[in-house]
This record gives C-alpha cells, sequence and structure tokens, in this order.
C-alpha cells in the first residue's frame, strides 16, 4: 500500500469514528427507541422470514402488520402501564405542610423507638423542597419516554422493510470469520430475545405477587407499591427490597407492627424465593447467562442505556468476553 492510500485509508478511519462519535451523542436521547427497534426486530425476525420467504406476501404489507402486532401487544399496555402509574400518582395528596407534618411525625416515632435523632427537621424541609425537581424529572421522563415511542415505531417499520438488506450488510461488515459471526450473531439473538422476554415476564410475575401480599397485609396503596416493584425487580440483588423493605419500616413506625412482621415474612419466604425460582427457570430455558454477567451487565447497562439497559447491558459483558474466547482461539492458542 502506498503512502497516498495510507493516507487516504487512515483519514477515512478517523472521519468515520470521529462523525459516529459526535451523532452517537446526538442520538443519545433517542438511544431507548432505538434499542428498542432492535430489540423487537429481532423477536419479530422468523415472522418477518415466514411471511415474506414462505408465504410471498408483500413486504410492505407485511411491516405494517408485524408493526400493528408490535403496537397492539407491546406498546399500548406499556403506555396504559404508565398511564395508570402517573394517574395513581395524581391522586397522592403533595401537600409540602403535609408532607413536612407526615416526617416529623415519622422522626418523632424514630426518636421515641430507638432514641436516636435520625431525622431533623431542617433536614425534612430540605427533602421536600426536592419534590418540585422531582416532579419536572418524572414529567421530563414521561415526555421522552412518548417521543422514544415514536422514535421506536419509526425506525422498526424501516427495519421491517429493509430487514435482509440490512442483515446483509451487517453480516459483511464484521471483523470475524464467517463460523465467528454465526457465534456472535447467534449469542446476540439468545441474549437479546431470552432477557427482551424473560425481564418483563418475571416483572410482571413478581409485581404480582409482591401486590397480593401488600394487599394482604393491609399495606398502604397496594397497586401503586406492587407497580413500583414490576420495575424494582430489574435490579440485581437488592430488586423488589427496595419496595418492600421501606414499606415494611414505614408500617412499623405507625404501630401497624403485627402486618408489617406479616409482610417481612411474605417478602422473604415468598416474593424473593419466587425471584430466585423464576430467574433459574428462565436462564435454563432461554439462556444459561452466569448471574454475574447478568448483575453487572444490568448495572453497566443502566447507566449507559437507560431502561433498556436491562437487555443490552449483559449483551455487551457477553459479546466482549466472546470476542476475547474468539481472539484467544484465533491468535494465542495457534502460536502455543
Amino acid at each position: 500500500m502506498s503512502l497516498k492510500e495510507s493516507y487516504w485509508k487512515y483519514s477515512l478511519i478517523t472521519i468515520i469514528v470521529v462523525m459516529g462519535i459526535i451523532l452517537f451523542i446526538e442520538f443519545t436521547p433517542f438511544l431507548g427507541g432505538i434499542l428498542g427497534a432492535f430489540t423487537i426486530y429481532i423477536l419479530l425476525r422468523k415472522q418477518l422470514q415466514y411471511l415474506t420467504e414462505k408465504k410471498r406476501l408483500n413486504r410492505s404489507l407485511v411491516a405494517i402488520l408485524l408493526l400493528l402486532e408490535t403496537i397492539l401487544c407491546f406498546l399500548i399496555p406499556l403506555s396504559l402501564a404508565v398511564w395508570l402509574f402517573v394517574n395513581k400518582l395524581q391522586n397522592i395528596n403533595l401537600n409540602p405542610s403535609e408532607l413536612v407534618s407526615s416526617f416529623e411525625h415519622i422522626a418523632d416515632l424514630i426518636r421515641q423507638k430507638t432514641g436516636y435523632d435520625l431525622l431533623e427537621k431542617d433536614n425534612i424541609a430540605s427533602i421536600v423542597s426536592v419534590l418540585p425537581k422531582i416532579g419536572q424529572a418524572l414529567m421530563g421522563g414521561i415526555s421522552g419516554f412518548a417521543v422514544n415511542i415514536a422514535v421506536l415505531v419509526l425506525i422498526l417499520y424501516f427495519m421491517l422493510i429493509g430487514g435482509s438488506k440490512m442483515e446483509t450488510y451487517i453480516y459483511d461488515i464484521l471483523p470475524f470469520s464467517k463460523e465467528n459471526k454465526r457465534e456472535v450473531l447467534k449469542e446476540i439473538n439468545m441474549i437479546v430475545t431470552s432477557n427482551a422476554i424473560g425481564i418483563p415476564l418475571l416483572a410482571i410475575i413478581q409485581g404480582a405477587i409482591a401486590m397480593v401480599g401488600y394487599w394482604i397485609f393491609n399495606a398502604p396503596s397496594p397497586f401503586l407499591f406492587g407497580f413500583l416493584t414490576c420495575f424494582a425487580t430489574i435490579i440485581p440483588v437488592v430488586g423488589t427490597a427496595l419496595v418492600w423493605l421501606p414499606l415494611v419500616v414505614y408500617m412499623a413506625l405507625t404501630g401497624d407492627w403485627v402486618n408489617s412482621l406479616g409482610l417481612v415474612a411474605y417478602a422473604l419466604i415468598v416474593i424473593t424465593n419466587v425471584d430466585n425460582l423464576i430467574r433459574f427457570v428462565l436462564q435454563k430455558k432461554m439462556a444459561d447467562t452466569h448471574p454475574l454477567i447478568t448483575i453487572f451487565g444490568v448495572i453497566i447497562g443502566l447507566s449507559l442505556f437507560g431502561f433498556m439497559g436491562i437487555i443490552f447491558g449483559p449483551l455487551l459483558i457477553s459479546v466482549f468476553i466472546l470476542c476475547f474466547s474468539m481472539f484467544k482461539k484465533e491468535y494465542l492458542d495457534k502460536d502455543s
């Protein structure tokens, strides 16, 4: 390769990298919709191939049908759940003076029960002053959710239209041998499918089981806390304890010792064990991913990709390990 060709080659690589970083930063607010479209495309891929290749249906018609299936089976239920959650929050009294009074009452209970002044009135007032910021963040999250839903639908439609061309292009540019390309794509398909189906299924089951416990033991707003438990399930290790543990402490401080002890027992015996059992079954049925990959993948993924990080965080670590294994097999083992 001549000096001029080398200059052209590395200049083009530099332009691609720099522009790629700029585009990634600018597309960050829409990352949830982009990754969501990628996930749903993988789930619909077999249906797309069956209808277009075996049934010989028009690709545009198939894309519209699969898009309607996505909206009816995924987007509408998800949007309905978010709307119910927001509607439930609107019914909660957020009067600052009453909140200060409630926090002062809890501080007095803690002081009486433990002898320690864990909460000072000044700290309570500063906590309450943060509530408007929380409300703004919540509204921003809801508007961002709506925008990403629109991005998801738009990108998914064009992915369904040009699916085969897109797959061929990605397959050609992957820097692996044919055997390793198949292995990488198989790993991606397996992890995305298992997480996209398994994690929401686990969250729904856990939230329903927790909501039953909250209702039995007379916890405040069982539907709201059951809904929060659904989302807490995705956080590894601690998970549902982020919801039921503060709830138990609150019930105990307000004097409802019987129900608080009952809820603790229910959470430790039923909620926690059902969580472990369902995770074990899903791992064996779908993708036998190591628990540490799932734990650190979710932690890293949530910070990088937001909500979709529960799927793409473990995928990122798994593909990294797979690439390292391929490098070892192709180069290090051969040299030795």
